[in-house]
């Protein structure tokens, strides 16, 4: 075990499971406490199924065993108040808060002028506001400390091309860009650096569901994994289907670093070349 977190907080969101999980796991391998946020109930409008509370028990678990703290919250990354409130009770606890890695998240489908209202309006509430909320809930505790630190803000592919079928999903990555960009600005002078990481398609539960499998196999009600993964493969210039959370956790872990220390306002994409491609 390392240690290029030793003595730091980091605050997660969304990590019952996926990639959120894969940080808080990384991270405490590194050394790092864990302060970590998420709903543990499905979304309406969501293909995502939801997480559960045993999911979280789970993180909790895998983190411990590593010989590291761990606080975690119930809530909604929608509820600017329930966000306040785990922050500043997990940042008390640990008395700093130096890394955010924003990654609760939602998926779902449908051409764009297809798509109702709610569907719209809870993908941007969730993937682009919930993001936002997070950051005004952290960042004035990582300005309290006059110590600097890394956010790091989960987009996709999505955020940095059209994808077909998922303009809602499109428009709220693409706007967690634009938001990064802003905030490295008006952060860069207290040492706080702000970047977004880029996943391809990723073995979580976002995808792996029978309603976004169908989006990947047209005409097909129930598609195999067979199926399943050679459309997902076909997006992508290295031979893989489906990169692995770790994957992307580790890409997290180097900007949350002090390696990256002099990183800041970039877009970083892991996916297997996918946007070369």
């Amino acid at each position: 075990m390392s240690a290029r977190l030793t003595g730091k907080t980091a605050l997660i969101t969304g990590g019952a499971r996926g990639i959120g999980r894969a940080q808080a796991v990384r991270f405490a391998e590194e050394g790092a406490n864990v302060i970590v946020v998420d709903r543990c109930a499905p979304v309406a409008h969501s293909t995502t199924p939801g997480s559960s509370s045993a999911d979280l028990a789970e993180t909790v678990r895998q983190v411990q065993a590593l010989g590291r703290r761990i606080i975690t919250f119930e809530a909604d990354v929608r509820d600017q108040d329930a966000l306040n409130s785990a922050v500043t009770e997990g940042t008390a606890e640990f008395g700093r808060l130096d890394i955010l890695c924003a990654t609760a998240g939602i998926s779902s489908a449908g051409p764009a002028v297809e798509l109702n209202e709610d569907t719209w309006q809870t993908m941007l509430d969730v993937n682009l506001t919930g993001v936002w909320k997070t950051c005004k809930a952290a960042i004035p505790h990582m300005l309290g400390s006059g110590r600097g630190g890394s956010i790091v803000l989960i987009s996709s592919i999505a955020g940095l091309r059209g994808l077909v079928g998922v303009g809602h999903y499109v428009a709220a990555k693409t706007g967690v860009v634009g938001l990064m960009r802003a905030l490295a600005q008006e952060l860069a002078e207290s040492g706080i650096r702000v970047n977004t990481v880029h996943p391809a398609n990723t073995r979580t539960t976002m995808i792996q569901n029978e309603g976004t499998m169908r989006s990947f196999c047209p005409g097909t009600d129930h598609p195999t994994q067979e199926q399943f993964e050679a459309g997902t493969a076909s997006m992508h210039l290295l031979p893989v289907p489906m990169l692995e959370p770790a994957d992307i956790a580790n890409a997290c872990l180097f900007l949350a670093s002090d390696e990256a220390r002099y990183i800041t306002g970039v877009t970083l994409p892991v996916d297997a070349g996918h946007c070369v491609k």
